[in-house]
């Protein structure tokens, strides 16, 4: 039983990382402690389980210490916490034939606004996730990109600001396609 105790307990929670974000103060740190705080919070994010990190992301729980990065930091930041199938996930998703991708994202984002609405009527979704103050998705004017360039195109010229709004749907993207429900159809 203590064992168990203490393997819960050590756990990252999503609630654990925005006690981080909340408790440290990233514009008062030196260069090199700010260096460590946002390696250290990086760390916190990767550490969380998939669905945590769905939350954290739905809930934007590092935007308060993102709109205070330079955009050097945000790079960073970004290329730390991506997940490491992406590339791989981009890659095959730019071999998708035109509908199928058209698929992919329309349920991905499908999936995502389920999701928000449900966080934001205080209803937790099937799959665990639960929060407040979920952000727009992406625009109608960012999906036409997407869908139009490619997402490997768009997202390797695209700016930290713009890779951090679309982190949530790369993720729910890798999800749908795991599931290989646009192949189904």
């Amino acid at each position: 039983m203590a064992g168990f105790a203490l393997a819960r307990n050590t756990r990252m929670t999503v609630e654990k990382l925005n006690a981080y974000v909340h408790d440290v103060d990233l514009a008062k740190l030196s260069p090199a402690d700010r260096a460590r705080a946002l390696k250290r919070l990086a760390d916190k994010m990767n550490a969380l389980p998939p669905e945590e990190r769905r939350r954290a992301r739905i809930e934007r729980s590092a935007m308060r210490w993102f709109e205070q990065m330079t955009e050097d930091e945000k790079g960073e930041f970004i290329e730390a916490t991506m997940p490491t199938g992406f590339k791989q996930m981009l890659s095959s998703f730019e071999q998708l034939p035109d509908d199928k991708r058209r698929r992919a994202v329309d349920d991905a984002l499908r999936r995502l606004r389920a999701a928000q609405t449900q966080i934001q009527s205080g209803a937790v979704p099937p799959d665990g996730v639960g929060g407040t103050n979920a952000g727009p998705v992406l625009s109608d004017e960012l999906q036409a990109k997407v869908r139009t360039i490619g997402l490997k195109t768009f997202y390797s010229q695209s700016s930290a600001q713009t890779k951090a709004e679309l982190a949530p749907v790369l993720e729910e993207l890798q999800r749908v396609m795991e599931s290989g429900r646009p192949f189904h159809r």
